[in-house]
């Protein structure tokens, strides 16, 4: 138990990936077109990633053994522009814990972080899809070794408090379908997919109503992580921008307007307009580590516009209601613990909608994930509750 009197569920958790996550079990004729690691021949001693035989270039990868220490990401990069030296922020830098490998270990840390349940996502895993894009078979054999592995490795639903959701890319219909019922056979509560369109076409066209079927006679929740939705090669470029920058290595154009905010806004306005809530009415979605500064202004806009569109072409039927009625009942956030306002979120989406979520152990998370409550201003102890904790477990199907 933890000074709220209750042990919460944390609705962004991460692992480290381990060298053959991918590779351990792609088919044999696969074998070469794996995400695998390799030595990097411009950096002695060093490894790279490629996907297939092409570069990996979203993350600047450090390694499979060390990492910067939950929530010191603004120190250690303080610490590099300070001292120009190889071996600068070093004290930063850690050692992977067995927690951050190991679901009997991360249990372990959940109980002294006074946590029940967490929502747990890979680090370079969730990012890859956008450099499978252009062949539909490298990209199943991938992630459905990845998806495999995963299982093993952290279960998709391990005790009821550990939930790993498998990745699922809709590239192709049939092989999504495919791989959703393995995946259901092996007790999924949630799938993650990518922000984004669906290869020239919106997540709701009726195109992809077999899938949309069996995740809403499921009743699993969509885990919509921020990741490479391929939005900087699509359109920053005809800015003048680079397509496939690394993460980093954005410009302030790129991470204001083609990064986070925008694909999930574009997903969920898509979903919304397209009356599949009211089709699969048995569906969640979640937004994880998009932020939030985008839901207050999404909502309204959405009520706006969809009056403004009322006699167009609607693709399965006109709303019934307002867009932002739709948001409220099937639509959840889990907003960064910085540099937004929790209170404003609330108000605009509703209380019942948000979940907390620490990134732990990310550079740029807490490390300490219930310090998220001290920081809720403005909120009954109550309503504090359905945020730590009732929210996320109602959005997962959980008593």
């Amino acid at each position: 138990m933890n000074e709220l009197g209750y042990a919460a569920f944390d609705a962004d958790k991460h692992f480290y990936e381990p060298r053959d996550c991918f590779s351990r079990y792609i088919e044999p004729r696969f074998r070469d077109q794996a995400v695998r690691v390799v030595p990097d021949p411009d950096n002695s001693g060093e490894d790279k990633i490629v996907v297939g035989d092409k570069p990996f270039t979203f993350l600047k990868h450090r390694g499979f053994e060390r990492a910067v220490k939950p929530g010191r990401l603004r120190e250690w990069l303080r610490s590099r522009s300070q001292v120009q030296a190889e071996d600068a922020g070093l004290e930063f830098v850690e050692d992977f814990r067995p927690e951050y490998q190991n679901r009997e270990a991360r249990l372990v840390v959940m109980e002294e972080q006074g946590l029940e349940s967490i929502l747990i996502f890979p680090t370079i895993a969730i990012t890859l899809e956008h450099f499978m894009r252009d062949d539909v078979e490298q990209m199943y054999a991938n992630l459905h070794s990845f998806n495999r592995w995963l299982d093993e490795t952290w279960g998709f639903n391990y005790r009821d408090r550990i939930f790993a959701p498998p990745l699922i890319s809709m590239l192709d219909r049939e092989r999504a379908i495919e791989e959703l019922e393995w995946v259901l056979r092996r007790g999924a509560r949630a799938i993650s997919l990518r922000p984004g369109p669906f290869y020239g076409r919106e997540p709701g066209d009726p195109y992809f109503d077999p899938f949309w079927r069996r995740v809403d006679e499921a009743g699993l929740l969509l885990a919509y992580h921020i990741t490479e939705s391929g939005y900087n090669e699509m359109m920053s470029v005809h800015y003048g921008q680079e397509p496939n920058p690394s993460s980093h290595q954005q410009t302030a154009l790129q991470w204001s307007c083609f990064y986070g905010d925008r694909p999930i806004m574009d997903t969920l306005a898509a979903l919304i307009f397209s009356n599949f809530f009211a089709r699969y009415p048995n569906v969640r979605a979640v937004s994880v580590e998009n932020g939030s500064l985008w839901a207050p202004y999404l909502v309204r806009v959405m009520d706006k516009m969809g009056g403004m569109a009322r006699n167009a072409p609607w693709i399965a039927g006109r709303l019934r209601e307002k867009p932002s009625e739709v948001f409220k009942r099937h639509v959840f956030v889990s907003p960064h613990h910085f540099g937004e306002d929790l209170l404003e979120l609330c108000r605009a989406v509703g209380v019942s909608q948000v979940c907390f979520g620490s990134d732990f152990p990310h550079a740029e998370g807490m490390s300490e994930p219930i310090e998220f409550a001290r920081r809720i201003e403005g909120l009954e102890p109550a309503e504090v509750r359905l945020v730590m904790r009732d929210n996320a477990r109602r959005m997962l199907g959980l008593a």
